[in-house]
């Protein structure tokens, strides 16, 4: 009995002492698999499963869109703007319609042409002030508006990439997190270094979908803004050039 007790000790202590040792390889079978995954964001994407990588690449277009509609129409923006604020200042200093529509800058303006246009068919029927006014101010507001649909045109996908990448993208990690744990139902096995790569691959989905959403919200809001100025501007220069009009029909009536 007393031999039995020493050979179970004996057993004990060497369990105890190799503990350790079984421990280190362990951890050196982890720190070994792990640099077999590659998560970088490429090597995460080269890895991922065939719908996870449609939706990052999905999403990847969606942000190239938004960036060249930034670019694009920014640089409209820019030109049309100073063109229709050079053409309110030319029609804000002249005296007379017909001082106006000398002025370079305001004759290429479609307010100045649609209201000398009007005068044109209203020759025989300038005695009607009011009435003049009138029909010049309906083609301002017709032209008004398409200018104002003209300068939104393209800024809808902006918004419709804001609103949507984060489900998209939200989708992309809900699939790759099931993908993950079917794989976990599969090995049998809850180790950290085997299914760590898989989420983090599915992560990435959403990750992107941010990186797509945030800036075209962003941009979206700053085209908002200025839209908002252009049109201020059109609409400051119909007013000067109803101004106009309404000044030489003064004129005409005293004379």
């Amino acid at each position: 009995m007393t031999r039995l007790t020493h050979l179970a000790v004996l057993t004990a202590a060497s369990l105890l002492s190799a503990a350790p040792a079984l421990g280190q390889e362990t951890a050196l079978n982890v720190a070994v698999a792990l640099p077999g995954h590659d998560l970088t964001p490429w090597g995460m994407f080269m890895a991922a499963d065939g719908v996870v990588k449609t939706v990052i690449l999905g999403l990847a277009l969606a942000s190239v869109a938004t960036w060249t509609v930034l670019v694009a129409k920014s640089l409209e923006l820019k030109n049309r703007t100073h063109a229709q604020r050079a053409a309110f200042e030319a029609v804000d200093a002249a005296r007379t319609l017909n001082e106006a529509a000398a002025d370079e800058r305001a004759a290429r303006s479609p307010l100045m042409q649609a209201a000398l246009a009007e005068l044109a068919l209203s020759s025989n029927a300038l005695n009607d002030g009011e009435g003049l006014k009138e029909r010049v101010a309906s083609r301002f507001n017709r032209i008004e508006a398409a200018l104002g649909r003209r300068m939104v045109r393209g800024t809808g996908a902006l918004a419709t990439i804001g609103a949507t990448a984060p489900f998209v993208g939200l989708f992309g990690t809900v699939w790759g997190i099931m993908n993950s744990f079917i794989g976990i139902a599969a090995s049998q096995t809850t180790n950290l270094a085997v299914v760590a790569p898989g989420i983090a691959e599915a992560l990435l989905a959403t990750a992107i979908g941010l990186v797509a959403a945030i800036p075209a919200v962003v941009i979206y809001n700053h085209f908002a803004r200025q839209t908002a100025v252009y049109r201020a501007l059109v609409g400051d220069t119909s007013a000067a050039i109803l101004r106009l009009i309404s000044r030489d029909l003064s004129r005409g009536v005293r004379g």
